[in-house]
């Protein structure tokens, strides 16, 4: 990629490998040579990357204890005409990650955002779980809180699309074990190590996951892939159930506004309903 085809005053939000290098696209690789700087999570992990394949450009450190300091540093030096990259330790920028407040951030300043596509451990690991792909919700990380975490499983029980789960190993013992107690026995993909030397997907049930890992200690970051709750399973929520899920929306961080349009999707009230409920 020539410099000069690089948009110039504009965020690339360019994906990284998951694990093998040779994953990196030449597109990405062409990109981050061209940009003006690069946002990265990880200043030593980019570093190692950019060395691999002979790419010398100056690195800020972006990441989520300092992006609201750094943020609007990095937008000011994109508005004076600077092109800016921003990446993550592994896959795509912004999916679970603080890449999503630089790009809003851009957003509200009018800056372009390109995307040059690569890995996601999501995706990838819904296309070898054996369960239903048409369907599925994105559910990121849980809470290391315990009730925060119950609370967010709770939300969920009732989802009949496939659930796509992180989750670090030394946490992964408990959220199987409350998974098992909320959703029942469903199936489920441990899928683990993604396109590294031990990839490895297991394809099991809740319980017997749940039993294994109490017994067995956890290697390497997991995606868990869950099978989606039968129709006939779900219960009927009321206008009082649905305010309680608001509530419980709220609690875990959202806004009033927000909690009221997730419950309606729940529930099948509307939004204003239960908004209005909420309020009184």
């Amino acid at each position: 990629m020539e410099e000069n085809k690089l948009l110039r005053g504009a965020l690339y939000v360019v994906g990284t490998p998951i694990g093998n290098l040779s994953d990196f696209s030449p597109r990405a690789a062409e990109t981050l040579a061209a940009v003006d700087f690069i946002a990265a999570e990880d200043t030593r992990v980019t570093m190692k990357l950019l060395n691999h394949f002979g790419i010398k450009k100056p690195l800020v450190s972006y990441y989520e204890h300092n992006k609201a300091e750094k943020g609007g540093r990095i937008v000011d030096r994109i508005l004076a005409g600077e092109t800016c990259a921003i990446v993550s330790d592994a896959g795509m920028p912004a999916i679970s990650d603080p890449g999503e407040d630089l790009v809003a951030l851009c957003a509200e300043h009018d800056v372009p955002v390109l995307v040059v596509p690569g890995p996601s451990a999501v995706i990838s690991a819904l296309a070898v779980s054996g369960l239903p792909t048409g369907r599925f919700t994105f559910e990121g990380f849980l809470s290391v809180n315990k009730k925060s975490r119950k609370d967010h499983l709770e939300s969920v029980k009732n989802e009949v699309r496939t659930m796509v789960f992180y989750e670090a190993p030394h946490k992964l013992p408990y959220t199987l074990r409350d998974m098992a107690e909320i959703f029942g026995d469903r199936r489920i993909a441990l899928v683990r190590e993604i396109t590294k030397i031990h990839e490895e997907c297991v394809r099991t049930t809740l319980y017997k996951a749940a039993e294994y890992y109490e017994q067995n200690a956890p290697k390497g970051e997991f995606v868990l892939v869950i099978e989606g709750a039968k129709a006939e399973e779900q219960k009927e929520m009321t206008l009082e159930d649905a305010v309680e899920a608001a509530k419980k929306a709220i609690e875990n961080g959202s806004s009033a506004s927000d909690a009221a349009k997730e419950a309606a999707k729940l529930s099948g009230f509307k939004k204003g309903e239960i908004y209005k409920a909420l309020m009184n």
